[in-house]
Formats: C-alpha cells, structure tokens, sequence
C-alpha cells in the first residue's frame, strides 16, 4: 500500500524546523533548531538575526530530517513550506527553499498556513473526529474557532487587543525574568500563591458578537504597573506571586471564553495548539471540566515545528490540491471576521 510522505518546513519566526510525516499522522522524523540563546540578550526575537539564522541552518536541518526518517528525497511525495503569518525574512527563507526543493526535485508544493498548522498538531498523536472547538493561543494569536476541517476554522472569539503570548512575554521582560516568558513565568508560578494578587480579567459584552473575545492588554498594564494596587492582606509581592497570580488570571480569562462557546455550540470536544498550549496551569484548569474532553498536543508539539505544516499539507495533497511556485509570504494575516470560514486569513495564496 502506497502511503504518502510529506517534507515540511517551518521558519516563520525563530525556530528552523523540518519533519518527515506519513499519511499525515506517523512522524518519522522532527528536527527543530532553536535560536533562543541567540536572542536571550535582547528579551525577545530580532527579527534580522532570525533571518541570517534560519538561512545559516535550513540546509543542515532538511538534511538531518532526511536522515533521521531514514529517506533520501526521492523517497518524498511532496514539499510543504510556512508561508504566513510571521516575520517576513524569517518566512521567506524557509519558503524559497521548500519552493526550490520542490521544482528542481519535480514534486508538487505546498504552501500552508502557520496557524493552520498550530491547529492541527494535536491530530499528529490522536485520532480527532470533526467538528470541534479550538482553541489557538501563540505569541502572535489567541484565537477560540470552530474547526470544521483541516482548513475550515470557523472564528467565534479573538484578542480585542495583545495576543496571551505577548503579554506573557512583556511581562517577563519588564520584571527582568527571561526569554522566553510563557515557559519562565510557568516555573515561577509553581512557587508562588495565585490568589496573593486579584488581577482583574477583563470585563467584554457577554452578548453579541464579542461575546467569546479576550483582551490582555489590561491584564498586562495590572500586572507591569499597578501590581500594588491589586496586592491582597497578608501577602508577600514576591516575582513567584505575580508569576502565579498573573498566570492564574491569564488562563481563567481564556477559560471562561472558552466554555461560553462550549455551551452555545454543543461541541464537548476541545483541541488546542500553540506554544502557550504547553502551559501547565492552562492543562490543569482546562482538566477540571469534566464536562468536556480537552486534546493538548505534546509539548515538542507545542512549539514551532514541520510536522504539522507536513501534516497539512498531506491533506491538500489527498484533495489533489497544490499551490503555485509563484506563493509569497504574507507576515500577517487579513482581520478575523466572526461567523465566517475564513478562507481569506488562512488561505494559501
């Protein structure tokens, strides 16, 4: 039985990643080099040492990914390249290569969406039936949808301002904690009392359209300038203790959107992906809802990485679907609109 392989490549921010993945579930390999400590200085990702970087490793992580599959080139059936949202020069180094690997190998490319493949990480590991709710929560997205294919999200709730990623990561920097943020304030929360400060989550319109959104930017401004306004009796203001608290009220934010969607639509199924999907207290708050069962990818799926874009991309290939060398990168995508399959935003083209 001939099954096919897919070869993907992710680069669109700090992470040079490439993946061999099988029917669009078996990996066979995951190769991901990170450029963390080249940006740990700086408190955050600059975007033109991502980019000297990402062209500094391609080669070498296609060719350890072949190797680890145990696969040479011809064994591939296709090629599959981030093409957007992201940095722009980070984008387009991994793209130019998976487009020129395609054509001077002769087989079809695949250009995919990054938070498509965010989405579809979990379905790597599990056997996922649609529709279901996702929730997409990254440095750059927090995003609560109904995911009706491989490429349908159909949007319910977005950030009305900062992604949870980013307010993760700024409070990091202001309190001199690290880079990145979302794992640091993790580990420090675990040391210290969420209820030590009552941060407040923020107050959207429980009818209407922005019934499901979320907003950080608040949160973030509490937490980086007002922590001792929301300091309770009889606690210590400890770095642990706002790690915990603002994490407690990070995640309750997202939570509590989330079950509004779980009881307007039915749907008891939840799937998330993104890097903040690898948050502990996130998994353990979403656990205690018995009422619906919560899929996470693993935590090496979390992050930036190829088998989820080759997971994507096996699927267009099933459908017959390819798309042309003439793709570009796109650093962001068009505004969400909600009610709508938004083909436009997470389109390939």
């Amino acid at each position: 039985m001939w099954r096919m392989k897919v070869l993907g490549i992710e680069s669109s921010c700090d992470e040079t990643a490439c993946a061999i993945v099988e029917d669009g579930h078996k990996i066979l390999s995951n190769v991901v080099a990170t450029q963390i400590p080249f940006h740990q200085a700086y408190k955050g990702v600059v975007p033109e040492i991502a980019s000297r970087k990402h062209a500094e490793w391609i080669l070498p992580v296609v060719k350890q990914a072949l190797e680890q599959s145990g696969l040479s080139l011809a064994d591939v059936d296709a090629i599959a390249a981030t093409n957007r949202p992201g940095l722009m020069g980070a984008l387009l180094v991994g793209l130019s290569f998976g487009k020129t690997l395609a054509w001077a190998s002769g087989k079809p490319f695949f250009a995919v969406n990054h938070m498509l493949g965010h989405m579809y990480a979990a379905h790597l590991e599990n056997d996922i039936s649609y529709p279901y709710l996702g929730l997409l929560v990254s440095g750059g997205h927090s995003i609560i949808a109904k995911v009706n294919d491989f490429d349908s999200l159909e949007i319910l709730g977005t950030t009305i301002d900062d992604s949870v990623g980013e307010a993760f990561d700024k409070v990091s920097k202001y309190y001199d904690l690290g880079y990145p943020g979302g794992v640091i304030i993790d580990k420090l929360a675990q040391k210290g009392d969420p209820k030590a400060f009552s941060f407040p989550i923020p107050k959207i319109d429980k009818k209407g359209d922005h019934r499901y959104d979320v907003s950080f930017s608040g949160l973030k401004t509490a937490v980086i300038h007002q922590a001792d306004a929301f300091l309770n009796a009889g606690y210590e203001k400890t770095v642990e203790n706002i790690a915990a608290s603002f994490q407690e009220t990070a995640c309750r934010t997202l939570v509590s959107r989330l079950m509004r969607a779980v009881e307007d639509t039915g749907l008891t199924t939840v799937v998330a992906g993104g890097g903040v999907a690898a948050n502990s207290r996130l998994r353990a708050m979403l656990a205690e809802h018995k009422e619906v069962t919560c899929i996470f990818p693993s935590l090496k799926l979390c992050g930036d990485n190829g088998a989820m874009i080759a997971g994507v991309a096996y699927h267009f290939l099933k459908r017959g679907e390819t798309s042309p060398l003439n793709t570009t990168a796109c650093a962001r995508i068009p505004q969400f609109k909600r009610g709508l399959s938004n083909l436009e935003a997470f389109g390939r083209r």
